[in-house]
């Protein structure tokens, strides 16, 4: 078979990269440099409230107050991640560039009242934003403002975790499930790589988490096998994650005004603050003032969190995020695994700091749909001895939590199982699929039915 070069094929592929590289300089610089204000700004709130912790009783007030901005300024802008996801799969109206502004000032106002949430979905929603202006201002296509959002969902991703890679997978995996579109890989590793550069150079710097229990380098079937046992439990406490998170949001919606509905969500989050006596759920969760408190870091230590810390953390984020403040779910989701992974492991006598680390990704492996860039996300924080470990628990986690997620507007690519169409949004899936409480109700039904018929005379 005759050597087969063609010059022109590969002379279009560094024009390729080379039109890619100059459009993303100045977007990943600015979605970079935006991310590391928005890390440092959320710093310096979150300390402040722990110096101050009466702000929580304020967290009605900052509800209603970020409620009125969305409501009157808003407009398509409470689509936030979805309408991001949305315009990716079908441009339309484009991202607007209030976006950015619109959720740095609400997620910083959620942390500085003690409002239990993320700070991935600004990070996205930032970068969506701004490299949907510089769609309008490089005035591309439709084919180059699809790439253009993708790059900037990895650009504010990898910048804000400090983990380029994953962000780069995670922008074209977060898209469909089962499905990966290649063709944005080029833009969405420049991106990532770049905006978490700048994020740095800012001198931002990210925790640290390690994980001190070393693996043989031949596996280890028996604690395989609890690895497979705690990732079905990872799978599924991320659908639950999702579920109550889109249960609670149908409740808080049937309230008629959107400036009450963030007030009722703050005074159950007061409640159950009060309750349980403890400030350890609220705002990110990733470190505690408390030497005793329970975190993400202290989930990696043995007694470092409760057998429920995971489940806590799950309904005060789902409440405050439902009921409509801002700043994302992927950092509690962290906390949620972390916290699991440390229960999981006392309870099969497994290693506590690795099956946290396991939770930590599995459980957003299993919310967002993404495990691969979560197996990713698992190597480039805690390296690569543990690396079968975590592909196991993120495919696993991402299994069994099912055709659920936190992103709704997520089409499903492949679906998990033959029971499930395709090609259709997981908003579609959820509305056509009946629920447990609905199958309970129709077998509630025929029963009654049945029973009318027995005792009506013939």
């Amino acid at each position: 078979m005759p050597f087969r070069w063609n010059p022109r094929e590969h002379v279009s592929l560094l024009y390729y990269i080379g039109k890619w590289l100059l459009m993303l300089i100045p977007v990943s610089a600015a979605i970079g440099s935006v991310v590391a204000f928005f890390l440092w700004s959320l710093d310096l709130v979150i300390k402040f409230r722990w110096d101050h912790p009466w702000m929580l009783y304020l967290l009605p007030l900052a509800g209603v107050c970020i409620a009125a901005l969305y409501h009157w300024w808003g407009k398509s802008a409470e689509g936030g991640n979805n309408l991001i996801i949305e315009q990716i799969h079908k441009p339309g109206g484009g991202v607007p560039k209030r976006m950015a502004p619109l959720v740095l000032f609400a997620t910083l106002a959620t942390h500085a009242f003690g409002g239990s949430a993320g700070r991935e979905g600004t990070a996205v929603q930032m970068g969506g934003s701004i490299a949907g202006g510089f769609c309008r201002l490089f005035r591309v296509d439709a084919h180059d403002s699809r790439m253009l959002l993708m790059a900037g969902i990895a650009a504010g991703f990898g910048a804000v975790f400090g983990t380029p890679f994953t962000g780069a997978i995670f922008a074209m995996e977060v898209l469909s499930l089962g499905r990966l579109n290649y063709e944005a890989l080029i833009p969405c590793l420049i991106a990532s790589i770049l905006g978490d550069w700048t994020c740095t150079l800012w001198g931002i710097h990210h925790t640290q988490y390690a994980i001190a229990h070393s693996v043989d380098a031949n596996l280890n079937a028996a604690l395989m096998g609890k690895v497979i046992v705690a990732s079905v439990a990872f799978g599924l406490a991320g659908m639950l994650f999702s579920e109550v998170a889109h249960g609670l949001n149908a409740l808080f919606k049937k309230i008629p005004s959107p400036l009450l509905r963030p007030v009722l969500g703050a005074a159950i989050v007061i409640a159950l603050t009060l309750v349980l006596g403890t400030e350890d759920y609220l705002s990110l969760g990733v470190t505690s003032p408390n030497p005793d408190g329970v975190s993400i870091v202290s989930s990696f230590k043995p007694g470092g969190a409760h057998a429920m810390s995971w489940f806590w953390k799950l309904l005060f984020t789902c409440v405050t995020i439902s009921s409509g403040f801002k700043g994302g779910e992927v950092t509690p989701l962290f906390f949620v695994g972390a916290a699991l992974g440390h229960s999981m492991a006392r309870l099969l006598g497994a290693p506590i700091d690795l099956f946290a680390g396991l939770g930590f990704v599995a459980v957003f492996a299993g919310a967002a749909n993404t495990p691969l860039a979560c197996a990713i996300m698992g190597i480039e924080l805690f390296g690569s001895e543990y690396a079968i470990y975590f592909g196991v628990a993120c495919f696993v986690a991402y299994f069994f939590s099912g055709h659920s997620g936190i992103y709704l507007s997520q089409t499903i690519g492949m679906a998990k199982t033959n029971t499930m169409q395709s090609d259709i949004s997981l908003r579609s899936a959820r509305e056509s699929s009946p629920s447990a409480l609905d199958g309970f109700r129709r077998r509630k039904d025929v029963k009654e039915v049945k029973e009318d018929e027995t005792q009506s005379p013939h």
